[in-house]
């Protein structure tokens, strides 16, 4: 379960997250920009209270790394901020949230186009490694990295990474980069399996709006969700889908049971390509330039 929204609402996020644990949720995605690692924190500490679980250790908690901490000095700190938050001694995952870095300071959103540097790739990956040393974080990775950024991190690894958390759903398939990951053993998660959040207004949404979906939904007596979340789990990739609705939390473990039919995976794997989340329009101001960095360095879309 995903546990972005903007605006966050803290009491609204503890209570969706204790809402997942009791439909069956164990894994929950954070990250220090999202502001949800307080609420998360409080919802674990909470469902252990009421014996939702027997402890932290039956709960799976992911965060990440913002750009503007990725500088080898402020790895450790930045992931200690979190655990405080989150009221932990460990997480799960640690991941770098995108290849991306920001001149050291608070997250700003958009973030300044001049504030872009060069990212120290063998630095920083020390740095994750540290906190894996550590006993911090069991397992440590990306995500938005393309297959250009993972060979850079693999020629500095000791500890490869474990994950790479990237945008993927049936409009947005990854192959290239999926077949990538698999040579290299490093596992795939999907963000934005349903489609995503950034969208214009008049573009509608690839996945909950298309129609070979819809087809598919319609003869197995599903919904078009539960679709999509099927076609990635049979990837071997696991989504990270966020909803504060447990109606909708409940339906979206219900996938397991059943299988799409070869001539599903047919239809699905016909689907018109388009990335929605890209480095420039995602993440910085549209305003200034880069000053420092070349945006090819730093785009996250890869044909």
């Amino acid at each position: 379960m995903g546990t972005s929204k903007y605006p966050l609402a803290h009491e609204t996020t503890r209570d969706a997250v204790l809402a997942a644990m009791e439909v069956g949720f164990r894994h929950f995605d954070t990250a220090a920009l999202y502001g949800s690692e307080p609420p998360l924190g409080e919802a674990v500490a909470e469902a252990v209270r009421r014996g939702l679980v027997a402890s932290r250790e039956e709960v799976f908690i992911t965060s990440k790394l913002w750009c503007t901490q990725c500088h080898p000095h402020l790895v450790l700190p930045a992931l200690r901020e979190s655990l405080r938050k989150l009221q932990v001694e460990y997480v799960d995952l640690y991941l770098i949230h995108l290849p991306v870095s920001l001149k050291p300071g608070p997250p700003a959103f958009p973030a300044k186009r001049e504030d872009a540097v060069p990212f120290d790739f063998e630095g920083v990956w020390r740095e994750m490694e540290e906190c894996h040393r550590l006993g911090l974080a069991k397992a440590i990775g990306v995500s938005n990295f393309t297959t250009g950024h993972l060979d850079k991190i693999l020629a500095a690894a000791t500890v490869p990474p474990a994950v790479n958390q990237v945008e993927m759903n049936p409009a947005w398939q990854q192959r290239k980069l999926r077949a990538y990951c698999a040579e290299k053993g490093i596992h795939v998660a999907a963000y934005s399996p349903l489609g995503g959040q950034r969208w214009s207004g008049s573009e509608g949404n690839a996945v909950l709006e298309s129609e070979v979906l819809a087809e598919i939904a319609k003869a197995r007596g599903k919904s078009i969700a539960q679709i999509a979340l099927r076609w990635i789990y049979e990837q071997g990739v696991s989504p990270i889908v966020k909803s504060f609705s447990k109606e909708r939390l409940k339906q979206n473990l219900d996938i397991f049971d059943w299988e799409l039919t070869d001539d599903d995976l047919i239809k699905i794997a016909q689907i018109p390509q388009k990335k929605i989340v890209k480095t420039a329009d995602g993440i910085f101001s549209t305003e200034g330039e880069f000053t420092s960095v070349d945006l090819s360095d730093i785009e996250i879309l890869e044909e």
